[in-house]
């Protein structure tokens, strides 16, 4: 069986015939062997046709189809003209080595053509690459390698497609590097007060703020030139003028040793460290805030700034959160407890990340496992909802959030929730609003078949009335028709002195098969039919009973 090659290359497609190899037996190591020397390999596998890309834009379209695994109209014109032609009915007698399976079976299906990708192939196309700019005359290998370039940079600038605003890298950097700081933070702030308090033992009783208490530091230095003028200086760093106060008496009482200026000077710098750090610590955070409203508006609204900076932290990404189904986003970040307790069999964690959220610590503790699922549930639609929508918006994070608070008054108070339909679809209209998709002209085609709308309610109500006098007009004729039936078979009974029964039944077996609207008007008929009888049967008896009387008289 002839074995054809497929390759695809940053210029074009190329189609080598390989023959005069037989696979059975043929080694990986041996086929590697021979794609080294050009000679023989040259003898093997020889250029059958080439058709080159039109643009840079089609060689970037057939290398995303290609990695895809589809088939582009171009290239299937170009198999079936180069390929060999397979009669209807018979199995073709050749085979196409492809490098892609998902290409090769999508080839398959479409074209009917058998084909393989195994190593011994893998190798073959390996052996095409390295010797192609021999294959084809034109083309130099300077050449291939600037196409091969610009073609990779551009596949990869089209697969890293992204927003700059959007960028969630930058909220995993920030919130790891707040917690650095934070940590780190305290730290310098616990070394500034033991090194102080060698000094001035008596600041750390009196202050317990580490933020203000480096400050107080560098501002107060020297214990023994404290005096009342700093009094103003000192309320304006604490922001109370009692611990103002406090701190000049202290230091005048002070039981701390004496330091050298030297040493003064090195708590002053170190203090000012901290305090700087401090201070770029709020600026990170307010950064990561802005950040947060601008990549996850919806999660933030709902869970807060940093509970979902750092889901997205631990997730990897804006996208790996939204793929996570609810349940693991509920214990994100208790995958220890996790599986501690699968591997003793004691009870699974409740909450992870999440428990640092106001809800789960505003619920009672029976009910503090049911609003974490719930809570789950709600962050799973609001990342989903901010990683795959194109507006940026908040709308759902508030109307989520709403139906949470919902949610923890139904548990205290029994009060029932709305519905989940009725808010998702108040907060649809509400973001169509704000987006502005609802244009004056879609308003004015919406009056416009409410228009026809009540035309065409019109004409049919009137097409219905003229039925209904039509149809009565009919009912009234059938029921007259039906009176003078009765009255005729009346008046033959009368004629005959009695009533027949069986006849009536008869008849009225008859009317039950007529139309539903003829037997409306029948029963009112048979009723009169019925009085009618009666009368006739009272008049029968009466006759008897005088002809009873008349032969009693004669006896």
């Amino acid at each position: 069986m002839a074995l054809y090659l497929l390759f695809e290359f940053a210029s074009g497609y190329g189609l080598f015939e390989a023959h005069g190899i037989d696979e059975i037996g043929q080694s990986t190591e041996a086929v590697q062997g021979s794609i080294v020397d050009l000679n023989r390999f040259g003898k093997v596998v020889k250029l059958t046709a080439i058709q080159p890309f039109s643009s840079a834009a089609d060689a970037l379209n057939q290398c995303n189809a290609v990695s895809e695994g589809l088939m582009t109209d171009e290239l299937r014109n170009f198999l079936e003209l180069n390929l060999p032609k397979v009669k209807e009915g018979k199995k073709p007698k050749f085979s196409l080595g492809v490098a892609e399976p998902k290409l090769g079976s999508q080839i398959f299906e479409v074209l009917s053509i058998p084909c393989q990708s195994n190593d011994f192939v893998l190798e073959l196309l390996r052996g095409v690459r390295l010797h192609l700019h021999t294959f084809i005359r034109d083309l130099k290998e300077v050449d291939l390698e600037k196409a091969q370039l610009g073609l990779g940079h551009s596949y990869s600038r089209a697969k890293v497609k992204f927003n700059v605003n959007r960028v969630d890298n930058m909220v995993i950097q920030a919130i790891s590097l707040l917690d650095t700081l934070d940590k780190d933070i305290n730290t310098f702030c616990m070394r500034v007060r033991e090194w102080y308090s060698w000094h001035f033992p008596e600041l750390v009783k009196i202050i317990n703020d580490n933020y203000i208490y480096a400050r107080v530091a560098k501002f107060v230095k020297d214990k023994s030139t404290l005096s009342d003028d700093a009094l103003p200086e000192l309320t304006e760093i604490t922001g109370d003028e009692d611990k103002a106060k406090d701190i000049i008496e202290a230091a005048k009482a002070s039981m701390g040793q004496d330091i050298s200026p030297v040493d003064l000077i090195n708590i002053e710098l170190f203090a000012q460290r901290v305090i700087e750090l401090s201070d770029y610590r709020k600026q990170l955070h307010s950064y990561l805030v802005s950040k947060m409203h601008d990549i996850a508006p919806n999660l933030a609204t709902l869970i807060g700034e940093m509970v979902g900076a750092r889901l997205i932290s631990h997730a990897g990404s804006l996208t790996n959160l939204a793929k996570c189904p609810a349940s693991t986003l509920q214990i994100l970040g208790a995958e220890k407890a996790l599986f501690r307790a699968l591997k003793t069999r004691g009870n699974t964690p409740k909450y992870g990340l999440i428990f640092h959220s106001s809800f789960i610590g505003r619920a009672s503790s029976r009910n503090k496992g049911r609003i974490s699922r719930y809570l789950a549930n709600k962050c799973s639609i609001a990342s989903r909802i901010d990683c795959f929508s194109e507006t940026n918006t908040n709308i759902f994070g508030e109307k989520l959030r709403e139906q949470v608070e919902e949610r923890l008054e139904f548990y205290d108070k029994g009060i029932a929730p709305r519905k989940n339909l009725d808010v998702m679809q108040e907060a649809i209209q509400k973001a169509d609003e704000e987006n502005g998709d609802l244009p004056e002209a879609e308003g004015e085609k919406k009056k416009k078949k409410k228009k026809k709308k009540k035309g065409d309610q019109v004409e049919i109500d009137l097409l219905n009335q003229t039925e209904e006098v039509e149809g009565d007009a009919e009912l009234q004729k059938k029921s007259k028709k039906g009176k003078k039936r009765v009255r005729e078979n009346i008046g033959f009974d009368t004629e005959n002195g009695g009533t027949d029964e069986e006849q009536v039944a008869s008849e009225g077996k008859k009317k039950k098969r007529r139309k539903s609207g003829a037997d409306l008007d029948i029963l009112p008929v048979k009723e009169t039919a019925l009085n009618g009888l009666q009368t006739v049967e009272g008049e029968g008896k009466k006759k008897k009973k005088k002809k009873e009387k008349v032969d009693h008289d004669t006896d």
